[in-house]
């Protein structure tokens, strides 16, 4: 039988890389076609050479090669070396140094950061680029890029000081601020050198590693006003000996209770952190929920550019999602700038963000809220972009169906249901008088099932969850005394219950 013309047009390769080969001795050049010019390439060894048969694209007749190059680890004293990561006989993976017999030169700068665009004063700043050889290598598993570039480092302090002392400054009553200035200490988001008064800042450094973070924010607040959660023994041991009056929990990241911490320093954190690119949205949900009682009052992180991209992205965008529904429903976000990877040790092979979370706290986030439960939003919004293709009648009705008790239909008066601005709650039409963002991107127009998830605001998936669910307690007058949840958007496995 005649081959097809599919067939007569596909190359069929028994390995990843195929090469045709004029001769077959194992040292010689190798050449392959390229739109029928061949082009040599230069020799190479027998080690990496194998035996194959392909099927050329524009012949039906088959050429035999006897020697194809194929992809093999280098094998190194029992370790296995793959693109800069070694491989121990312990299974660890850890970055192979450039020079691993260079020594630990740390480099010093003072610079003037410019963040959001308003340029700040001089601060003095210290980066470690190489690390000392054969005993702090990063390791894979923990997602260790270390930070090597002074500058960005003074930028990231910097714009933590302004997220810290901004919320400070919302937080802090009339009295307070009243006192404050008159001990000329005002509370002030522009005012970075005299944080270590700043009355309330209670700063938590996740993942210090090195220090490159650490070295700076004890100069600037002071041992008294941070503390460090560190899962490597090593951080905590060189932290430990550089830095004697730090605190350090040696913990995972994502079993800290932060509402314990918040209860130990006597008022809600200020989170700063160079977070590991696998495990960052576990860590902002189990921020998320720490806000629920308050324990959290700020985060300024480090994160995949893609990732803060989802955080801030817009409706009607194939970035928005569940991140995007929660950290604007919780926080108010912003991305400060954008960070090279040539700024990390080693280069991660994407572009980093750093990002600024500044979160209402338990009684703004009930007011917007307003009686509806944040574990039935959970489940309506995860539902609904589980099928974003879907609309969202197709993605609920599951949902819904478990809701009404198989009743067909009440979920079709649901789905047919609309929220007006009489039919809003009094305290979001208060919200809406005032002008607020948030609200006025709450009401819910008719046809809304007809729509994709990422057409619908954060707002509007509130008031979803309202018509799914109804309000706790009956009544949206009874939102003051809510109950949150201590664990809604973090995973089960993570944190105390």
């Amino acid at each position: 039988m005649a081959p097809t013309n599919n067939l007569n047009n596909m190359a069929i390769f028994s390995i990843s890389w195929c090469l045709l080969s004029a001769s077959s001795s194992p040292a010689s050049s190798f050449s392959f076609p390229i739109n029928g010019v061949i082009i040599p390439s230069s020799p190479l060894p027998s080690r990496y050479i194998k035996s194959s048969t392909v099927l050329h694209p524009s012949s039906t007749n088959k050429v035999n090669i006897d020697k194809v190059p194929t992809r093999r680890r280098r094998i190194r004293s029992g370790s296995h070396s793959l693109r800069g990561w070694v491989q121990g006989t312990d299974g660890e993976w850890t970055w192979e140094e450039d020079d691993p017999s260079a020594a630990y030169t740390p480099i010093s700068s003072t610079t003037t950061a410019t963040i959001d665009g308003e340029s700040t004063g001089e601060i003095s700043v210290q980066a470690t680029p190489t690390l000392p050889s054969g005993k702090f290598r990063p390791k894979q598993s923990l997602g260790q890029n270390y930070l090597r570039d002074g500058n960005t480092v003074a930028k990231i302090v910097r714009a933590f000081a302004k997220d810290a002392v901004e919320t400070l400054a919302a937080s802090a009553s009339k009295e307070d601020v009243a006192v404050a200035a008159k001990n000329n200490n005002p509370v002030d988001p522009t005012n970075f050198n005299s944080l270590k008064q700043q009355t309330g800042l209670r700063a938590v450094e996740l993942g210090p590693g090195a220090g490159a973070l650490t070295d700076v924010l004890l100069q600037s607040v002071g041992s008294s006003n941070l503390q460090c959660i560190e899962i490597d023994g090593r951080s905590v041991e060189l932290l430990s000996e550089k830095h004697p009056s730090l605190r350090i929990h040696h913990e995972d990241v994502l079993q800290v209770d932060y509402a314990v911490l918040a209860k130990e320093e006597g008022g809600p954190l200020s989170i700063i952190g160079n977070l590991p690119y696998y495990i960052t949205s576990q860590i902002l949900f189990a921020l998320a929920d720490a806000s629920h009682g308050n324990s959290v009052r700020s985060a300024t992180v480090t994160m995949q550019w893609e990732v803060a991209q989802r955080i801030v992205a817009p409706t009607r965008c194939k970035d928005y999602g569940i991140l995007s529904v929660v950290f604007q429903l919780y926080t108010t976000p912003k991305i400060h700038f954008k960070i090279p990877p040539t700024v990390f040790y080693p280069q991660p092979k994407v572009d980093s963000a750093l990002l600024g979370l500044l979160f209402l706290g338990p009684t703004s986030l009930r007011r917007r809220l307003a009686g509806v439960s944040p574990a039935h939003l959970r489940s309506v919004v995860t539902t609904a972009f589980q099928q974003r293709r879907k609309t969202v009648r197709n993605g609920l009705k599951k949902l819904a169906l478990e809701v009404y008790g198989g009743d067909a239909e009440r979920v079709k008066e649901f789905f047919e249901r609309s929220a007006g601005e009489g039919d809003l709650p009094p305290v979001v039409r208060e919200a809406r008088e005032r002008g607020e963002e948030f609200a006025m991107g709450q009401i819910l127009e008719e046809g809304w099932a007809s729509r994709r998830p990422e057409e619908l605001s954060p707002g509007q998936f509130v008031e979803v969850t309202r018509l799914l669910y109804g309000s706790q307690e009956g009544k949206e007058e009874n939102w003051e005394s809510m109950k949150l949840g201590n664990k809604v958007w973090r995973k089960l496995k993570h944190g105390v219950n």
